[in-house]
This record gives structure tokens, C-alpha cells and sequence, in this order.
């Protein structure tokens, strides 16, 4: 079942979106070479905690951290580690979220440590582009194809792939909520997008195979190929002025 959120819901929404980004942003001024992912963790959960909103995915099925921080050819759901050292070239991926006042909010980016190669550079780029491209569907009357096709357009016009095995997702009183926003699809096709909506699109791109396969710490989510992957990602309502970014930091209000 799909939930539609009123104005207040949506301004609840917004707060606890702000905090994630926020919480994202203060990432990627911290992140650094010889850091431990754990640290990089650590840092994103006193900040949620510091603003009285609570990491949505400590705990969530048994997660042990505040954030997922995925480097290189991690795609998602990397569990923080002190044993795991962030190094310079790194392609890291840092997804949060913020539970407050009953909602949650869920927003991700991949950060450059250092220089990358000019792949890594363009993959990240493409991911994030690729986002905004989903996202200029998002409007009422459209349909959640016509968001996915956007997304997958854009990713395979620069050579990549996108990863079918995950997909964005509803986001309100539950982390996951209805309905699925995959990054592959035809236009015209799948639930219709209505006023009120709020949904994640989260590009999950790939260097090389779209397929990817999972550690057996259960977790963590890899390419196939041993290929870097990208990740950027949004909570967005829908609206009838179009679709707002609720987990854009506070400077970008």
C-alpha cells in the first residue's frame, strides 16, 4: 500500500531529511585518507543523535551501523569497520538515514577521496546526473517507468550499467515503504506518481556488469566484476508544483 503525506507530515519529513543531509555533508568534510569506515560512522551518528533524531538503520534487521559505507566495488550496505582503512583514490559511498517525530528520511552519495581516475570521476558524475533525471519525471500523472527509464537512459548513454537486484523505494513511518522505484524500465509503465508521494531514487551504478553479488556477512552488496560502482540518492516528495528534495542540507534550503 502506497501512504500519501499531508502538509505536516511533509514538513516532519523535511526536518528529519535536513538531518540527514546535513549529516551527509559533515561526511564528506570529515572524510579523509587513513580513516576507518567505523570512524567515518561514529562521526554520522553523534550528529544525527546531536539533532534528537535517531540513525534509521542502526539496528534495522540487524544492522550494526549508523551508516552504510560501501568503498570501490561495494555497491551498498558496506558495514562500518575499524578494520576497514578508507585510502587515497577511494570511491566511497556513504548512505544515511534519520529517524524523527515517527518519520524517516534516507539519502546517499558517493565521495571522491583524494584524486580518483578520470572513470571514477565520470562514474560518480553519471550517478548523480542520473538522479536528477529521475527525478525531473517525478511529477504527478507520470508513472514510475517514466522515472526508472530516466534514470536507466542516462547511465547506459555513458557506457555503465545500472543494478537491478536493488531499487530506491517509499520512505515515511517505515524505511522501506511501496512502492519500488527500480533504475531500469519503460515509460509509461508501473504505479502512477500522485501528490503526496515521497519515494527514494537512488541511481546504483556499476563501471562495468550490471550483476553484483552479496558477502557472506550478509550485507555487503558487490559488483560481480570486481568494478567500481557509484551511488547517489534523494527522499523526494511529490507535489503538484513538482517533485522537492527533503534531504537536501540546510545551506540548500
Amino acid at each position: 500500500m502506497i501512504i500519501l503525506k499531508n502538509s505536516g507530515q511533509l514538513a516532519i519529513m523535511r526536518k528529519a531529511g535536513r538531518i540527514t543531509g546535513d549529516a551527509l555533508r559533515l561526511a564528506q568534510e570529515r572524510i579523509k585518507p587513513g580513516m576507518t569506515t567505523k570512524e567515518l560512522d561514529t562521526i554520522i551518528e553523534k550528529y544525527i543523535r546531536s539533532k534528537g533524531a535517531k540513525p534509521s538503520f542502526l539496528g534495522y534487521g540487524g544492522f550494526k551501523g549508523s551508516a552504510c559505507i560501501s568503498i570501490n566495488e561495494q555497491v551498498i550496505h558496506g558495514i562500518p569497520s575499524a578494520k576497514t582503512v578508507i585510502r587515497e583514490g577511494d570511491l566511497v559511498k556513504v548512505d544515511v538515514g534519520a529517524f524523527l517525530d515517527g518519520y524517516h528520511s534516507d539519502a546517499a552519495r558517493t565521495f571522491a577521496v583524494g584524486k580518483v581516475d578520470e572513470l571514477s570521476e565520470r562514474l560518480m558524475k553519471t550517478a548523480e546526473r542520473a538522479f536528477y533525471e529521475g527525478m525531473k519525471a517525478a511529477v504527478v500523472g507520470n508513472r514510475i517507468g517514466d522515472v526508472a527509464n530516466a534514470v536507466q537512459r542516462t547511465v547506459e548513454a555513458e557506457g555503465f550499467s545500472v543494478v537491478t537486484e536493488y531499487t530506491g523505494h517509499g520512505v515515511g513511518q517505515e524505511l522501506h515503504e511501496q512502492p519500488s522505484v527500480p533504475n531500469y524500465g519503460e515509460p509509461g509503465h508501473g504505479c502512477r506518481l500522485c501528490e503526496g508521494m515521497t519515494i527514494a531514487i537512488e541511481p546504483m551504478i556499476n563501471a562495468g556488469t550490471s550483476h553484483v553479488m552479496r558477502l557472506s556477512d550478509g550485507w555487503t552488496v558487490l559488483t560481480r566484476d570486481m568494478k567500481r560502482s557509484a551511488h547517489y540518492e534523494n527522499t523526494i516528495a511529490i507535489t503538484k508544483n513538482g517533485p522537492v528534495i527533503l534531504t537536501a542540507p540546510t545551506a540548500e534550503d
